[in-house]
């Protein structure tokens, strides 16, 4: 019989327990040996597993997780901190862009995927340059940031849409019908724009003679009145409107 080293039967006759205990007997400890403030971000933490640097925490993250020096991992639990860690990197992110003004959530998910993106072009360079690739931006990850930022209200499509909508052409001047457009656009639901639009201060008529107003000296009335009606302005009030402001020229 064909006997492989480290296979042999022992006293109990039981080799595939035996043959575990050795592996598990060569598989080297993790163990968290030193914690170490963030150069770039000093709201980061460097963690070092056998003495070695092996990946980055929010300090949120490390109270969260119990890290501390001497803890004891499984590749398990090791697996799971690359994957909080790289959360922590990519919220982090998330959270300044959408703090920068609001944002609707496929607008963030949109930012979320274009980092996924770049990080996959990025890791191509590097491997070009015979450099270690950065883990890639898992979509599992994506989703979970995502759904954090909407959690704790940093996105929301209610208050995205009431900002579009009363900061969009201020001074140019917009129809409401383009503005439902832009948002149904943005994937902001029907019913919110529809909320938002009702209760919104700004209405057609100020909105029109803003436009025309500019654009008067471009066109003629005929021609003025089928921009206005592209623009999104029902063809009556138009049609009413630049009338009668061309007549007050008079």
């Amino acid at each position: 019989m064909l006997k492989i080293e480290g296979l042999e039967k022992s006293s109990s006759g039981d080799t595939s327990k035996d043959w575990l205990a050795q592996f598990n007997e060569q598989e080297p400890a993790l163990t968290i040996t030193q914690i170490t403030s963030g150069v770039r971000d000093p709201n980061r933490v460097n963690v070092f597993i056998n003495g070695r640097y092996t990946l980055s925490l929010d300090i949120r993250q490390v109270v969260d997780l119990h890290i501390k020096v001497g803890r004891k991992l499984s590749q398990d639990e090791l697996q799971d901190l690359h994957k909080a860690s790289e959360f922590g990197k990519l919220y982090k992110r998330a959270l300044e862009w959408a703090l920068s003004r609001p944002h609707s959530i496929w607008e963030t998910r949109e930012y979320l995927r274009r980092r996924q993106l770049h990080r996959i072009q990025n890791n191509r360079k590097r491997l070009q340059d015979e450099l270690k690739p950065l883990p890639e931006i898992q979509d599992e990850t994506i989703s979970l940031v995502l759904d954090r930022l909407i959690e704790k209200g940093y996105v929301n499509d209610r208050t995205f849409a009431k900002y579009y909508v009363e900061n969009r052409f201020v001074k140019k001047g917009i129809s409401q019908k383009r503005l439902e457009l832009e948002l149904r656009k943005k994937q902001v639901p029907d019913n919110i724009i529809k909320d938002v639009l009702s209760s919104s201060t700004r209405d057609e008529k100020t909105e029109l003679l803003k436009i025309i107003q500019k654009k008067r000296h471009k066109y003629d009335n005929q021609k003025l009145i089928s921009y206005l009606v592209r623009q999104g302005f029902k063809y009556d009030l138009v049609k009413e409107i630049v009338l009668s402001e061309d007549s007050s020229l008079y």
